[in-house]
């Protein structure tokens, strides 16, 4: 795993370099010989870091379309600010998705129903205590109340993706000293379970993290690989897109420690096709 960040202005030279005509292992040659480790120049070019053939790319993932000014977005029932955008990977950060009244609304649903969270197991396709993940969450089934209805149907206009390719809206609580470790969302095609997870509806392709009550300090998501950290806002979301189940898709994130008072959050997680 590579230590350095993927700056913007890297991007941005990589991107002027392949508009010009380079190859991409010229390229490679220039970026480790200018300071940059292997592996993250890897990650930058798209070279698969263990070598072998690259997976396959979705053949669509979910899209933001901002209007004229690329500051606001149509989600349907309201317009959503656009408060930072990154091209590699396709990462947006929204103000006001979300309202106060809904925040809470999906927080006192959710209370009685948390327990420790889980993550999917992928040599056997099941559920797992992770010690990387010290939350506590639950899951509502799409269209379960009124307000995740409405929720899911904003979500749907604003990421360009069908309802129905969509899992259920989980919400956690992270309490002091509760975090998640740097990790993927994607399941990894190399894992002898990940045959069955995928029979539900696909590979995902895209995650919405919202920010439903913000910590008094610490709790911020981070991207390792490309150097940025979101800081929770109650009502506000970062949305990223992974085309390739693979570490090029350049989105390994993770949530750094609640240092006080509490982090809710909720998340939706999209898939290629209809969610069973």
């Amino acid at each position: 795993m590579p230590t350095q960040a993927i700056t913007r202005e890297m991007q941005d030279w990589i991107a002027v370099q392949l508009a010009d005509g380079y190859s991409v292992d010229r390229l490679f040659n220039e970026l480790v010989e200018a300071g940059w480790e292997p592996a993250t120049a890897s990650l930058a070019l798209g070279i698969p870091i263990a070598g072998g053939a690259l997976p396959p790319a979705a053949l669509a993932v979910p899209r933001v379309k901002v209007d004229t000014t690329g500051t606001m977005v149509d989600a349907g029932d309201k317009w959503v600010e656009v408060r930072e955008h990154r091209d590699a990977p396709d990462l947006w950060v929204f103000s006001n998705l979300l309202s106060m009244p809904e925040c809470r609304a999906l927080m006192k649903e959710a209370a009685p129903r948390l327990i420790r969270s889980l993550t999917v197991d992928t040599l056997t396709g099941g559920e797992e205590l992770n010690h990387d993940r010290t939350s506590h969450g639950m899951f509502y089934t799409r269209g379960e109340t009124a307000v995740v209805r409405r929720i899911e149907a904003r979500i749907a206009r604003l990421l360009n993706w069908p309802v129905q390719n969509g899992e259920g809206l989980q919400v956690l609580r992270y309490r002091p000293g509760a975090e998640y470790k740097p990790h993927y969302d994607y399941f990894d095609p190399g894992e002898p379970g990940t045959a069955t997870i995928l029979q539900r509806g696909g590979q995902r392709v895209g995650s919405l993290i919202m920010y439903l009550q913000e910590p008094e300090a610490g709790g911020a998501t981070v991207f390792p690989d490309i150097g940025l950290k979101v800081r929770p806002q109650r009502g506000s979301a970062v949305f990223f897109s992974y085309p390739r189940a693979h570490p090029v898709s350049l989105t390994l994130h993770g949530g750094e420690p609640v240092k006080a008072g509490e982090k809710w959050i909720a998340t939706k997680w999209l898939r290629e096709k209809e969610f069973v």
